[in-house]
């Protein structure tokens, strides 16, 4: 049994390693194909959003690629070389749609034509969300719930589920089940006793008598209904467990295979962790010493031979040694310092004839006019951070496993040579320090001896060395007003004071919705582009919920730190925030307005954004949730102390952002659903990213419909008419279906189902209880948003193609003419 699981888990390595080559020959291309097209200018723009469209869906596909191997495999090292590509792929999506709303200045992109070209379908621009994001902190993660969960069950903030006590019928009643089921299981047992004795008393008469063909065919049926009976039986049984909650169906079945390779992959990870580093010492140490300390002499020797003394020994800030370790001989850096000495001459001779003829072009060339200076509108990419680390990756992959030999490795050990590669550095580095210490006394004691030097560098040079930098302003935020407070302890406040919640268990898969292929047709006509339910799925991947997970991610992709979700009353704009708590495993802080009434005052809103802020980074990933956000930027002057409060907020978020960093995994995320009633400069200036939500299309409110009536525990039946509840639903948000089909789809309701089917109009008359979002309010909210910053800058790029388009018309006219 044991090999033949191994044999099966090799094969399954085997599978996502051809994943893995597979995957990483399309992403060699694909960087080759960068190199070639993106490093040059375009004037073109629809060609250039082409072409990073292309790229978009290309490198999706990678992601997804890479994920999967990434998952599925158990070799630690494999997963690390596939984890640097997963994280460079990730952090140049984000690039690339820095550059495609740059360039068309919107969120929204037509992607029907480049899907159709890939031959790819709209579920295959779906962002997949890496699962490591919670599995590598799965333990973390769990004790973290338990504390909160105890933290607010001792403070009373969360109810306990009463847990009610057996009673003595029960008891004996239970007892009686178990002494009936061993009776029949002894019963059970002295009738096949008997069975296999009559059994052996006819086979003896048998072969005494012989058989004849009836007999064969008694047999045969026999047989065939024995074992027809037993399958049945045991189909029977599986459900009748089932039903017992004793056994999982198939599909928790499959989820329990999935925990338990999880597990062999921690024991393999267990396993894994080996370290050389006192090997290496013990081993390679003395040479290394000594090759370091020979380095160091020869390097001194040839600089007093060319420059008649010892030079200072390099300070520990500058790098020690390594600042001596370069590749060069003195007398190459010293004809490199003249090279550049007489090139930098001949330069400036250059500048100065360059200067002297643009002076004479410019006497005789009329000036341009005042006001109008000339604008490069050529497109050019942007520098990346990822490309690098990819090709690095690319790289190590040809170098270490391209060719490897993966069938004999059964046990998917680790690779000893490659962790010594890692540690040899490490060594090498606690080893230089110690050879510092020696060679800087050594130093002293020969200049002492034979240049009469007493001390290690000049006067000047200390003061030039020791010049410390100016002290750079700390804000209120970022100084620590709790120096003496443990994490756990800030931790347990903001949770007693309800600044930290719990988060609901929603993925972001859970926010249903679907493409709709008109929404482009009305793209084209020039309106406003506004996202649809998949693409809101997108841009909460894209800004929330990669950055928080890879750390990587966050540091190096284009920086998001604040997001805003507005959009009607009951589109899911909570729901989303849970989800990217969810998706990445991050604490959930609430700064509602209603919360900030328990730290009054500047100086306690202060150390409430403090705590928050020292908590998040300690204990990040972290979300900072505003609900109701257009409440801390209303218009006009603050009426009592609680507007009072909110504008005290306002004016210390912006110091907030500041005080977060690219290494911190902090996101601040507002909700709103009356934004134009907020302050619109300042409450921009917040919220780098605006995703307006929309009410959901026909075919998502068939599928709302279909979903939330199956979980509840509905029956569809012709007499539910999906089509017209999705059709006279239209106006309505997933909030207003999901009320309606809870209170329709009562226990009595659902007790009655079987005499009593599920009919369209029951659903209907709950939903004409409910105010639907009218075309008005629609209209009010695509208003505020041509107002955003990214709003204003789409309207003014369409007004300059409109010009252009009549600029060419006239120029046609005329022409004709």
């Amino acid at each position: 049994m044991g090999l033949i699981r191994r044999l099966e888990r090799d094969v399954s390595h085997s599978t996502y390693i051809k994943i893995w080559a597979d995957t990483q020959r399309e992403l060699d291309t694909m960087l080759q194909r960068e190199k070639e097209e993106f490093l040059q200018p375009q004037e073109d723009r629809e060609k250039v959003m082409k072409m990073l469209a292309t790229a978009y869906v290309q490198y999706l596909d990678i992601f997804r690629k890479l994920e999967e191997a990434h998952d599925h495999l158990i070799h630690q090292q494999k997963r690390a070389a596939v984890r640097q590509a997963l994280d460079g792929v990730m952090g140049r999506i984000l690039e690339i749609k820095r550059e495609m709303v740059a360039l068309v200045n919107s969120e929204c992109h037509s992607m029907a034509d480049i899907l159709m070209e890939l031959q790819r379908v709209p579920e295959d621009i779906e962002i997949p969300i890496p699962k490591y994001f919670i599995k590598e902190n799965l333990g973390i993660l769990q004790d973290r719930e338990k504390y909160l969960q105890e933290i607010l069950l001792n403070a009373g903030l969360l109810e306990q589920e009463p847990v009610t006590a057996m009673t003595l019928e029960e008891g004996i009643r239970v007892i009686q089940v178990a002494e009936r089921a061993r009776q029949g299981r002894a019963r059970a047992a002295f009738m096949r006793k008997i069975y296999f004795e009559e059994k052996r008393q006819s086979k003896k008469e048998e072969q005494e008598t012989g058989k004849s063909p009836d007999d064969a065919a008694t047999c045969i049926q026999k047989v065939w209904r024995g074992h027809s009976q037993r399958k049945k039986t045991e189909r029977l049984r599986e459900e009748e467990m089932i039903f017992l909650g004793m056994s999982l169906p198939p599909d928790l079945e499959a989820m329990s295979c999935l925990q338990k390779a999880n597990v062999l992959q921690g024991e393999v990870q267990e396993r894994a962790d080996f370290s050389f580093r006192h090997e290496l010492k013990k081993t390679e140490g003395p040479h290394m010493k000594e090759t370091l300390q020979d380095q160091i002499t020869q390097c001194f020797l040839e600089c007093r031979h060319i420059t008649g003394r010892f030079p200072d020994y390099p300070p520990e800030k500058t790098g020690g040694s390594k600042a001596i370790f370069i590749e060069k001989h003195p007398e190459q850096v010293l004809e490199e310092l003249a090279a550049k000495k007489a090139k930098a001459e001949a330069e400036k001779k250059e500048k100065e004839k360059k200067g002297k003829e643009a002076k004479e072009t410019a006497r005789e060339k009329k000036p341009p006019k005042a006001g109008k200076p000339v604008v490069d509108k050529s497109w050019k990419m942007a520098p990346s951070n990822f490309l690098l680390t990819l090709e690095e990756g690319s790289s190590q992959y040809q170098v270490f496993w391209e060719n490897r030999d993966n069938k004999s490795d059964f046990l998917q050990d680790h690779d000893p040579e490659l962790i010594k590669g890692e540690e040899r550095e490490e060594v090498e580095e606690e080893i230089r320090v110690q050879v510092d210490e020696v060679m800087q006394e050594k130093l002293l004691r020969v200049k002492q001896a034979m240049d009469g030097e007493t001390g290690p560098q000049s006067k000047a040079g200390k003061e030039k060395g020791d010049r410390t930098p100016a002290k750079k302003k700390i804000s209120e935020l970022e100084r620590d007003l709790t120096p003496d407070r443990a994490i756990d302890s800030l931790y347990q406040e903001l949770a007693e004071e309800g600044l930290v919640i719990q988060v609901k268990n929603v993925n972001l898969s859970d926010y249903i919705g679907y493409y709709d292929c008109l929404r482009s047709i009305f793209r084209e006509t020039g309106a406003q582009p506004l996202p649809s339910i998949p693409e809101v799925r997108q841009l909460v991947a894209l800004y929330g919920i990669l950055p928080l997970g890879s750390q990587t991610v966050h540091e190096n992709a284009p920086l998001v730190k604040s997001l805003l979700l507005t959009g009607p009353a009951g589109v899911g704009k909570k729901m989303l925030v849970h989800a990217i708590c969810t998706e990445t495993g991050s604490n959930l802080f609430s700064l509602t307005p209603s919360n900030t009434r328990k730290y009054p005052g500047r100086e306690g809103l202060i150390m409430m954004l403090h705590m928050i802020l020292k908590v998040g980074k300690e204990l990040q990933p972290s979300v900072v949730w505003i609900g109701d956000t257009e409440r801390i930027y209303s218009k006009g002057a603050p009426n009592g102390e609680q507007e009072v409060n909110f504008k005290r907020l306002a004016k210390l978020l912006p110091q907030f952002l500041r005080a977060l960093k690219p290494k911190d995994r902090v996101l601040l995320v507002g909700t709103s659903r009356r934004p134009f009633d907020a302050n619109l400069g300042p409450f921009c200036k917040v919220y780098q990213k605006i995703i307006l939500i929309p009410k959901p299309d026909y075919l998502t409110r068939f599928a709302l419909w279909k979903h939330y009536i199956l979980q509840r525990g509905g029956a569809l039946t012709k007499l539910l008419n999906l089509n017209c509840l999705a059709q006279v639903s239209d106006g309505f948000t997933q909030g207003h279906v999901v009320d309606v089909v809870h209170t329709v789809l009562t226990e009595l309701r659902l007790l009655q189902m079987a005499r009593k089917p599920l009919r369209t109009a029951e659903f209907v008359t709950s939903l004409a209880r409910h105010d639907p979002v009218y075309k008005e309010e629609e209209e009010t909210f695509q208003a505020w948003y041509a107002k955003t910053p990214l709003g204003k800058a789409w309207s003014t790029a369409q007004a300059e193609k409109e010009e252009e388009k009549e600029k060419k018309g006239k120029g046609k006219g005329k022409g004709k003419k």
